[in-house]
């Protein structure tokens, strides 16, 4: 489990849910979150991201192509951020 980076993720986008760099992260979450959604993300969108949004985004990817995190911090991380991005958090 990455604990620590879910936090980071989570804390970015709700400091700022309505930024592109939010939004980005945000997406690449819930693209990682669907189970038989195939993991698509366009990796051309990482040109976009600044460097320490582009060094979480990494840390996602290892971190699903790990297994290191359990089904329930997805949800929970996939949640957080559904609120934050909605203005509910």
């Amino acid at each position: 489990m990455k604990p620590e980076l879910f936090e980071q993720i989570a804390v970015s986008v709700e400091s700022d849910p309505r930024s592109g760099q939010s939004l980005l992260l945000y997406a690449l979450v819930k693209t990682l979150c669907a189970e038989r959604g195939g993991h698509m993300y366009l990796l051309t969108k990482l040109k976009e991201m600044a460097p320490e949004t582009r060094q979480l985004a990494y840390g996602l990817m290892e971190t699903m192509a790990a297994g290191g995190a359990s089904p329930a911090d997805w949800q929970a991380l996939e949640l957080r951020l559904d609120e934050a991005v909605r203005g509910r958090g």
